[in-house]
């Protein structure tokens, strides 16, 4: 009876943390660790998000009774280490693939925002791992078990649930990026069901998020080829050999 309880609490927990995962867009974390208006979104306000989720996930592992086997939070077998770094390399093969289609070449950002632009892509990647190829997959498992397409079922639910979360087919949005988070959200449910728990996914999911990163100076939202800073500042500019001229000063003449 206290099992079962504990098993419920645990699902309130994956619920309230998939609605922090919503919530990202307003903290200005994950995806939207970006400059608003010249101006980045609010360290506090990040950091609450970072401390909300890997809060819930601890809690979540205190309050489920076999959370490490039923809900995968645990790194699962040995080689999938192996597995996490082919993930890896496909990840970063992909992220230079965007950076070359955006702007036809890497796009290093500035070193300054390396710390926290590098700590927001790992935690997320955690949260992101631990509430939906870990929690909301064992509960998809357990709601659909003895079903022939329950591992089916169970990996394709949460990662529809995963990409809804992320708001990434949202108007406006990068679409190739709705398609990456469909995958991370397929292929780590595969993953983690695979090597039992989310040590796999985790690591592919970080290294393909700090690839992004680092090859296109975003955090997840690379814009419209020549929406970007410097190609708005580009085309604002004099052209090679002419002249700016003051009209004020013309019409004074």
């Amino acid at each position: 009876m206290i099992d079962d309880l504990r098993v419920l609490i645990g699902l309130g927990l994956t619920l309230l943390l998939v609605m922090l995962r919503l919530e990202a867009e307003r903290f200005g974390a994950a995806e939207y660790d970006e400059p608003v208006r010249g101006r980045r979104p609010s360290v506090l306000r990040r950091l609450a998000w970072y401390i909300l989720g890997v809060g819930g996930v601890l809690a979540l592992l205190l309050a489920h009774p076999t959370a490490e086997q039923s809900l995968f939070l645990q790194i699962g077998d040995r080689w999938g280490v192996l597995l996490a770094l082919a993930l890896g390399g496909v990840g970063v093969a992909q992220a230079i693939a965007i950076a070359w289609y955006h702007y036809h070449r890497l796009r290093f950002p500035d070193v300054a925002s390396y710390p926290g632009a590098l700590a927001n892509e790992i935690l997320t990647a955690f949260i992101d791992e631990a509430v939906f190829r870990g929690a909301l997959l064992g509960y998809f498992l357990l709601a659909t078990m003895g079903s022939p397409w329950s591992m089916t079922i169970s990996i394709v639910g949460q990662a529809v649930v995963y990409v809804l979360a992320t708001r990434l087919g949202a108007t406006g949005r990068d679409r190739y990026m709705l398609l990456l988070a469909s995958a991370i959200g397929l292929i780590g449910g595969w993953a983690t069901i695979t090597t039992g728990g989310i040590g796999a996914a985790f690591l592919g999911h970080a290294i393909t998020r700090v690839a992004v990163f680092l090859t296109t100076g975003h955090a997840g939202q690379p814009p419209a080829k020549g929406a970007d800073i410097e190609d708005v500042e580009r085309r604002r500019r004099t052209p090679e050999g002419w002249s700016a001229v003051d009209r004020s000063a013309a019409r004074d003449r």
